[in-house]
């Protein structure tokens, strides 16, 4: 059986691994530090966003509504869209690893990752209903 050779590049999955591996560094170092809540929240983020790393890595732009336009154009404004939303979370991600490694206060980062990876989710439950 043959494997199209853009299933089998390893590539696509460093971004979701390297998320992991962050959050694991980030737990670690901040439980060696004596803080606990801060560390498994870290961890806690950067896992779920890994995970929306690996979910995000094959998939394709599918046109949801009429206001985005029909065709190239409506590819063009989901993509944009995506990539602002995905700009937007990684630098939340990247301010609550700074903010942790500084050893201050990360509970508004956190909410924000939070909300982000909520919205995503259901986001990604509602549109699987409407298909």
């Amino acid at each position: 059986m043959w494997i199209a050779p853009e299933r089998r590049r390893a590539g696509r999955w460093v971004a979701p691994a390297l998320a992991v591996a962050a959050g694991v560094a980030i737990g670690v170092t901040e439980t060696a530090r004596g803080h606990m809540t801060t560390g498994l929240v870290g961890l806690a983020v950067l896992l779920g966003y890994g995970a929306l790393l690996a979910y995000r890595r094959g998939e394709s732009v599918l046109t949801t509504h009429e206001a985005f336009g029909v065709g190239r154009r409506s590819g063009i404004h989901l993509r944009a869209a995506a990539m602002t939303g995905d700009v937007l979370v990684g630098v939340i991600v990247a301010a609550l690893l700074v903010q942790a490694l500084r050893g201050a206060e990360i509970g508004l980062l956190a909410g924000l990752a939070a909300v982000a990876g909520v919205t995503y989710f259901l986001s990604i439950l509602m549109l699987n209903r409407s298909y």
